[in-house]
């Protein structure tokens, strides 16, 4: 099941909740169910590592930005 951000629209209280089908959420702080979902970004586990794993032929980190297709993740 996804956990979604949403923002309060009565007292504008940001909040993450787990959201199943067409429930809508309520507000954790006014319960007001006027709430809007935020886009967050995704996030991702790699497993034995701390950093997402990156090609052998990238720049190194202090490059200037490369073009479209040089840095991909393996």
């Amino acid at each position: 099941m996804p956990i979604f951000e949403y923002r309060c629209r009565e007292c504008g209280y940001q909040f993450e909740m787990l959201v199943r089908g067409e429930t809508r959420a309520a507000c954790p702080e006014c319960a007001a169910t006027e709430t809007e979902k935020l886009f967050s970004a995704p996030a991702a586990h790699v497993q034995g590592s701390r950093s997402l794993p990156v090609m052998p032929s990238c720049p190194p980190s202090d490059a200037p930005p490369c073009g479209p297709g040089c840095c991909r993740l393996q």
